[in-house]
Order: structure tokens, then C-alpha cells, then sequence
């Protein structure tokens, strides 16, 4: 978080913002150069691809920080939710039956 502007640690709506906005922005910025790999012949560069899911990344660790959480803690958290919707691996039927709230 040092290199994040202050303002969005000291005002809630702007740091909810700039995580929102900065996510948005850098996930498409990972999805079109999936997309040119793979619709537009384009070569997977894999360490600007890196780059950019770090950039996706810094984005959720301003996130988590925001709302008072640790990067680590939301990701397992994450793991702790599949771990029980999916308990023997991921199952398509499973995914496609899901109850509510699961």
C-alpha cells in the first residue's frame, strides 16, 4: 500500500472506488490480451500477462485493505467457500445445481 494514493485510504468512497474502477480497468486490460491471443492470432506474451494480473492483484489487496481485511485472509476465505460447495473437486453439476448463498 505505499505506493497508493492517500486519498483512498482516508475516504472510504474513494478508496471503494478506485478498487472497483482499478479492478474493471486492469481485468480488461487481462482479457483483451486474451482475447487477441486467442481470436486475433496475437502471441501470448506471458510476462506482460504476469504484469497485468499484478496489477489485478494490487487492486484486490486495495480492496481488502479498505474494508479491513488482509489479501490473504479474503483468499482463504475463498478457498474455504469452494472447499465446501466442492468438497471431492470442482463438479459440473454441482456448479450448475448450486442452492442459494452457496
Amino acid at each position: 500500500m505505499r505506493s497508493v494514493n492517500p486519498e483512498s485510504l482516508n475516504d472510504p468512497v474513494k478508496g471503494l472506488s478506485n478498487t472497483a474502477l482499478g479492478l474493471c480497468g486492469e481485468s480488461g486490460e487481462v482479457a483483451d490480451m486474451v482475447k487477441k491471443h486467442l481470436h486475433q492470432g496475437h502471441e501470448l506474451d506471458k510476462e506482460h500477462l504476469a504484469k497485468e494480473l499484478g496489477d489485478v492483484t494490487w487492486y484486490l489487496a486495495l480492496g481488502a485493505t479498505i474494508i479491513g481485511y488482509e489479501l490473504e485472509d479474503i483468499l482463504q476465505m475463498n478457498i474455504d467457500k469452494l472447499r465446501k460447495r466442492y468438497p471431492d473437486g470442482f463438479d459440473s453439476q454441482k456448479s450448475q445445481h448450486r442452492e442459494k448463498g452457496g
